[in-house]
């Protein structure tokens, strides 16, 4: 939870109602789910995981899922786990991206299992580039499709 946002656990019927664009009942707002939202919800199905799974990034002021954050599975046997996460465009430009990403990074950090957070944003996607350099990630490599970002655990 952070003063504007709420990162909401999706348990196994929220993510089919994400992944089959269910929109019966659901507190979403205009645009959600995005492809990306279905396609992070279908992932977190197959391999469903109540704490590195997916959550709903909600504003508190509407009650609104405006898009999703969370983890690529649970952290490997170095500790370290991807993220990913993205917002519908009428939530973009104010800061709920960089908001969000530094609450689930610090909640994953506070665990003993987790050392280092990766990323890999498309390298076209500049807005995201900065969203994790504001975020405390620093670019750590390129590959021909993405720009690779890592932050690790402050000891």
């Amino acid at each position: 939870m952070t003063d504007r946002l709420e990162l909401r656990p999706l348990d196994e019927a929220a993510l089919r109602a994400v992944a089959e664009d269910e929109r019966d009942g659901q507190r979403w707002s205009a645009g959600f789910p995005r492809d990306d939202d279905r396609d992070a919800a279908r992932m977190a199905l197959r391999h469903y995981d109540p704490v590195f799974g997916c959550y709903a990034i909600v504003e508190r002021s509407t009650g609104l899922a405006v898009g999703t954050i969370g983890f690529f599975g649970a952290p490997d046997t170095a500790g370290t786990a991807m993220i990913g996460y993205g917002l519908v465009p009428s939530a973009r430009g104010a800061g709920y991206a960089t908001e969000a990403l530094r609450a689930i990074a610090a909640f994953a950090f506070a665990r003993d299992d987790v050392h280092r957070l990766d990323a890999d944003p498309d390298r076209d996607n500049v807005a995201s580039h900065r969203v994790l350099e504001k975020s405390g990630f620093a670019r750590t490599r390129t590959t021909a499709g993405a720009y690779w970002y890592t932050a690790e655990r402050q000891r």
